[in-house]
């Protein structure tokens, strides 16, 4: 028979429970114990989804109370000194790495490790850290042996997930001052994975799923000829340790089939069929005479129905080659990227909601597939009757579809791309009119989102306060925020962002072609939760939807404040979008929406406009290649659409996450914005040596301090980290700023921080101004 499965279940529970629980935590609210309490019983909770749905094959060591990456750097013992030396208990050193942990009285202080996207996902996971002495031991009780047996006890039996040794390492750094090169250290870090399974096989583990996502990418050659010692190693334990189902997802492995083809000692390989359904021939080829296929065709990644029909065709190919014992239905990636249940939303309308599928619901899909090719289509005729009828509807309702939208994408010049002059002339001016003195200081966007922000915008949202109420709360916030940065003497203004829930989900709510959820939240990184809008249409701005906050904002400023915009690749990225319209064509509808708004901001007196892409870098393919080029060309004419419309004096800025961006530096040139801040203090200052390199004219404010951990920098710190930039960067195009914006921090924190980075930044005014 054909098995279904699933490769890994969100954490957070129906109603963000883990968020709650980690959070009361770190704010002294609830115990150690209480935590992992709760912990269990989320695992719990969510493994009996799995099994009241009839998921064969349901992932045990999938959940984490912050990053699955961060728990194998604690059970590897990859944890740099500077966390070991406190002696804390292993969940508070784990916090500590995963986001930082500052306590003067007890002379800890210490930054989180780094963090960057989960592939080309807006998950975010932390760094492993390598020393050049660097040494691997397993945890004294396991955690992947600790949850087995948890579920075991439960009554589930599961299939532990751990991350394979060759991705951990090409996914590793050195650390600073560290010339360490990871995948060097795959014989030391091997024993540890031996270890680990003998341990898992002990506990009564039958089967492992071993992710390796890295075969997506175009490895290093060292890299590449990393996995056939790798498995051959753990491949070949015998009945000592477990059988290995080797993972990937987010893209094909055609182009890494020959390292597939070594490895056909393992039980099976699972690939994503969603995002490469055409992989599926070769893969099949490249099988062992015994090995099983693992069918991605649900997809993790997204929130629309699975088509039935041409997932089982899919399948049906592979059983045609293979035999029903070989083959296994499956989830695309794990389902960490997508809600929890669809029985949250109550609100959406029924015909939308008919569309969606989130991850309860997938747990069902993959079953009745399975059931559809085992027992024939008929054991599951009504399923298959009814998810026909959704897919028709969606295909042909009229709600997808604006033809005024489309008329105005025709009409798009060449022209409409470019600002009217080159930027020495608008940089000149805007001296004129923005003056502004060396390192300019300023902030990204948002300033803390308080319990009274929170609690007066559900209050406005359920009705309980009139329009008029909640606008004159938002102008109280904005004059706050006008005054705090007064006081703290920066250059550059923002309003704060009070009025806003979510950078996209605020843009969302005022265009058409988008629809909303009520709890449909996914994680972004640790607690940090996000709900995406989804786009279901095309995309048109009905009215402006900024420009009310920002003039008065800017009516009440003593110096420039910021237009604040989330970028046209950003509100793709960052929302479910569309599977039946292709990205580019999404992204030129929103930077049309965008213009707009941008033109009407300069129209209202706003002389500093920012238009955020942090997502630029994360939807980069994670090839080289032609797929990567024609990203960047659409994702580049995006945003020089949205921006291009406003005179030489309008000064824009944007901000992206990530430094890592040799490799298309062009095309953040060709963005043609007037001022870049970059999210920078976790990463080597020797990444912006692509400036010098690439002679780039315009100016750049690379993060100082990080703003996902609570941590205060020293002034020190930050001069020390400007001191770095300098040796890349002229003193007349370095901006000084955080890394993003601050809506997850508390106040006083936030002046703490803002006081040193702007007192480093007089020290460097008054050392350049000669």
């Amino acid at each position: 028979m054909v098995q279904s499965s699933v490769l890994g279940f969100p954490r957070m529970g129906k109603l963000r429970d883990l968020k709650k629980a980690t959070e009361a935590y770190w704010g002294g609210k609830i115990s150690r114990d209480d935590l992992l309490a709760e912990g269990k019983r989320l695992r719990q909770e969510h493994w009996k989804i799995q099994k009241d749905a009839g998921v064969d094959i349901i992932p045990s060591n999938d959940f984490a109370f912050y990053d699955q990456v961060l728990d194998h750097i604690q059970l590897f013992g990859v944890i740099p000194e500077r966390y070991s030396k406190y002696n804390l208990h292993p969940v508070d050193e784990y916090f500590a790495m995963g986001r930082g942990l500052q306590k003067p009285d007890e002379g800890v202080d210490v930054p989180s490790l780094e963090m960057v996207k989960w592939f080309d996902s807006n998950y975010h996971y932390v760094k492993p850290t390598l020393q050049d002495n660097q040494t691997f031991k397993l945890a004294a009780n396991p955690k992947p042996v600790v949850e087995f047996l948890e579920a075991k006890e439960a009554g589930v039996v599961t299939r532990p997930v751990i991350l394979g040794p060759v991705s951990f390492l090409v996914l590793a750094k050195a650390d600073r001052g560290q010339s360490v090169d990871p995948i060097t250290q795959l014989d030391n870090l091997l024993p540890v994975y031996v270890e680990l399974l003998n341990k898992l096989k002990a506990a009564g583990v039958e089967d492992v799923q071993i992710d390796e996502p890295i075969l997506v990418f175009d490895l290093a050659a060292k890299a590449k000829a990393a996995f056939k010692p790798a498995y051959e190693k753990l491949g070949n334990l015998g009945a000592q340790a477990p059988r290995l189902t080797l993972a990937t997802y987010f893209g094909d492995i055609v182009h890494n089939i020959d390292v597939l083809s070594s490895l056909q000692n393992l039980h099976g390989i699972h690939v994503d069929l969603v995002r490469n359904p055409e992989q599926l021939d070769t893969v099949i080829g490249a099988l062992g005479p015994n090995q099983v296929l693992s069918a991605g065709v649900v997809d993790g990644r997204n929130i629309w129905k699975t088509n039935f029909q041409a997932a089982i065709e899919k399948v049906e190919l592979a059983i045609q080659k293979l035999g029903k014992d070989r083959v296994i239905v499956a989830t695309s990636s794990s389902l960490l990227h997508v809600p929890h249940t669809l029985a949250s939303e109550k609100n959406l309308d029924a015909e939308i909601r008919d569309w969606f599928s989130f991850a309860v619901e997938k747990t069902a899909e993959v079953v009745i597939i399975a059931k559809a090719v085992t027992e024939g289509p008929a054991s599951v005729k009504e399923q298959l009757e009814a998810n026909a009828k959704s897919v028709q509807s969606r295909a042909s309702s009229k709600r997808t579809n604006d033809p005024a939208v489309k008329a105005r994408q025709a009409s798009v010049t060449p022209e409409q791309h470019n600002r009217k002059s080159p930027f020495p002339v608008r940089h000149a001016e805007q001296g004129k009119s923005i003056n502004l003195p060396l390192f300019p200081t300023t902030t990204i966007g948002s300033f803390p989102q308080t319990k009274e922000i929170r609690i007066q915008r559900n209050k406005f949202t359920k009705g309980e306060i009139t329009p008029e109420e909640y606008e004159k709360f938002i102008e109280k916030e904005i004059q706050d925020v006008i005054k705090i940065q007064e006081e703290l003497d920066l250059d550059v203004f923002v309003h704060g962002e009070p009025e806003r829930n979510d950078m996209v989900q605020y843009f969302g709510e005022r265009l058409t072609g988008y629809v909303f959820t009520t709890h449909a939240w996914v994680q972004s990184y640790g607690s940090r939760c996000v709900r995406p809008p989804i786009i279901v249409g095309d995309v048109s701005r009905p009215a402006p939807m900024t420009v009310k906050e920002s003039k008065y904002a800017v009516s009440i400023s003593k110096k420039p404040c910021k237009g604040m915009i989330t970028g046209p690749v950003t509100c793709l990225r960052w929302s479910f979008p569309r599977d039946d319209v292709h990205q580019s064509v999404q992204a030129q509808q929103l930077a049309l929406a965008l213009r707009d708004e941008v033109v009407d901001l300069e129209a209202a007196g706003i002389q500093v406009i920012q238009v955020d892409e942090p997502a630029l870098r994360e939807g980069l393919p994670l090839r080289a290649g032609a797929e990567r080029e024609a990203y960047l060309k659409w994702a580049v004419d995006a945003f020089r659409l949205a921006t291009a419309g406003v005179t030489d004096n309008t000064q824009v800025h944007s901000h992206f996450c990530y430094s890592e961006f040799q490799d298309f530096f062009h095309a953040i040139a060709a963005l043609d914005a007037d001022v870049l801040s970059i999210e920078n203090s976790k990463s080597d200052a020797k990444l912006l040596k692509v400036f010098i390199d690439e002679a780039y004219p315009r100016h750049i404010g690379p993060g100082v301090y990080d703003i996902h951990s609570p941590r205060v920098p020293s002034e020190q710190e930050i001069k020390d980290r400007i001191e770095e930039m300098l040796q890349y960067l002229r003193p007349d195009q370095l901006w000084v700023n955080p890394d993003c914006g601050l809506k997850t921090r508390q106040w006083p924190e936030t002046k703490a921080a803002i006081t040193n980075m702007n007192n480093a930044a007089k020290y460097f005014r008054q050392k350049y101004s000669s």
